[in-house]
């Protein structure tokens, strides 16, 4: 083979690594980004359930507070 065609082969492969290497950078972005937004999305739910938990924890204590309600109402004669 002439040295020509063996330049025109290196040439070509180290285009091909470039190329590569440039593939595997975009990849790591990719995967950097694919990470933020699962922590992200974790992150929305984490609060959503806290959320929900607080919203359950206040019907709780409304609930308390229309039994002792009904209790009073009952006792003083006024129950409607």
């Amino acid at each position: 083979m002439t040295d020509n065609g063996e330049n025109l082969i290196l040439e070509h492969l180290r285009g091909l690594r470039a190329g590569q290497d440039r593939l595997e950078s975009e990849m790591r972005e990719v995967a950097a980004r694919l990470t933020s937004l699962e922590a992200s999305t974790a992150a929305g739910r984490r609060d959503s359930a806290h959320n929900y938990e607080e919203i359950i924890r206040q019907q709780s204590s409304i609930d308390q507070i229309k039994a002792r309600i009904d209790r009073i109402e009952r006792r003083l004669e006024i129950a409607g």
